[in-house]
């Protein structure tokens, strides 16, 4: 045998006999990718706390009313959570972007109502203007956007849903140059309601038709902004989700975001994110389901056994609990892609389409095991029903995602 390779074999036979014996530089050591950092779990906790102490004795009260109470979006504000990834010096928490879907997570396991504002909030329209404003944009909104003004993204109408670039709200420029005139209607705009922003989606150059799509930072209280009935849905029903009207809207050509004619590229580019952050909401929604139901299987009593000891209900719940073991590594995986600038197009997708479906079965297996009382408004698992089906819909349907992901595979193979 070759003397040089006897210390590296008996290094590596070593290792397999008492693997904790070998130490790893820090840089050499790769931690799991549910395995966060001290300050990824300082946050993760506040969240925890904030949403079981402040946030759970209001959730079946404002899904009943269809409404967000102000001290609990105040309370979004005072903690950090609408600012995550907000640098300091603009009065964010200058955390990573797996800080933010943590939170998301937390706030799910509670309330997904709530989870959707903060979302919404961080992925979409703070990231937006972190990588596209100017430096007098971001010195303008993001102060407000992490201290006091809830966001909307508003993007969807009428006649573009999927098909988003068949958009026909316009931005007409003025002669001068100095202003924008926005004129259309928008629908499905989550967060409106509460809205004191919104990063804006509008045509200004019909003819080049996507290619006009333009970005527009604007303030919810600008002449002309006209925000309609919320929606009556299914779930997230403490979320607003209106219509919205620019009637004449003048918007600043200042607070055009990033440059003309590219909105439609930052769309695309900041929903992948958004997508991901739609999986911790699905993933937090499928663990509170969980949190709901195992203490029931292991308290509740049927011929003298716990209905957690019946093998067929172990094999139910452990079944559930791999599914959403395996959404949360995908998910945080592709969180670390993301931060470390490596391409998560196909994963984001991944991880949306995966985790909304594991959130349906996880809820639809909690009322099942609950049995009767788990189908009464006695508990919040009926709400986690309605609330995780929208998971399939929302910042790209499931068809768009598996679309997406067969593109990308598809590519791979040529």
């Amino acid at each position: 045998m070759n003397p040089t390779l006897n210390p590296i074999i008996r290094s590596f036979s070593a290792s397999l006999a008492f693997p904790d014996s070998i130490e790893h530089s820090h840089e050499q050591r790769r931690l799991p990718v549910t395995q966060f950092t001290e300050d990824e779990e300082m946050v993760r906790h506040a969240a925890r706390h904030w949403a079981n102490e402040e946030l759970r004795p209001f959730v079946r009260e404002m899904d009943n009313e269809g409404k967000t109470r102000p001290e609990v979006i105040q309370g979004l504000f005072d903690h950090g959570f609408m600012g995550m990834e907000i640098p300091e010096e603009y009065g964010g928490s200058g955390m990573n972007f797996t800080s933010a879907c943590l939170v998301v997570e937390e706030l799910s396991r509670v309330d997904p109502s709530v989870s959707i504002l903060v979302d919404i909030h961080n992925t979409l329209t703070n990231n937006a203007v972190r990588f596209w404003g100017s430096e007098e944009l971001k010195e303008k909104w993001l102060p407000r956007l992490a201290s006091e003004a809830v966001s909307s993204f508003a993007l969807s109408e009428a006649g573009s849903g999927t098909d988003a670039f068949a958009m026909k709200t316009t931005a007409t420029e003025s002669a001068d140059r100095s202003y924008y005139i926005l004129n259309g209607e928008k629908l499905w705009i989550s967060n409106s309601r509460e809205a004191g922003v919104l990063l804006v989606f509008a045509n200004a150059n019909p003819s080049l038709k996507h290619k006009g799509i333009t970005a527009f930072m604007v303030d919810a209280n600008t002449e002309g902004v006209q925000v309609g009935k919320p929606e009556k849905k299914l779930g997230l029903r403490a979320s607003s989700t209106c219509p919205v009207v620019f009637d004449n809207v003048k918007v600043d050509a200042a607070d055009v975001l990033g440059e003309l004619g590219l909105g439609y590229k930052y769309c695309i580019n900041i929903l992948n994110e958004g997508r991901i952050g739609i999986a911790s909401q699905q993933i937090g929604i499928a663990k509170g389901c969980m949190d709901i139901a195992m203490p029931y299987l292991n308290e509740r009593t049927q011929f003298g056994t716990k209905l957690a000891d019946f093998q067929g209900m172990e094999h139910q719940y452990a079944q559930i609990a791999t599914e959403i073991h395996a959404a949360e590594v995908m998910t945080y995986n592709t969180c670390r892609m993301k931060e470390n600038g490596i391409p998560f197009v196909k994963e984001a997708s991944m991880v949306k389409l995966y985790s909304s479906q594991v959130a349906e079965r996880a809820a639809s297996k909690c009322i099942e095991w609950l049995g009767g009382v788990g189908f009464t408004q006695d508990l919040l698992a009926e709400k986690f029903y309605r609330d995780c089906k929208v998971g399939s819909i929302y910042e790209g349907t499931s068809n768009i995602q598996l679309q997406t992901i067969a593109k990308r595979i598809k590519d791979e193979y040529r």
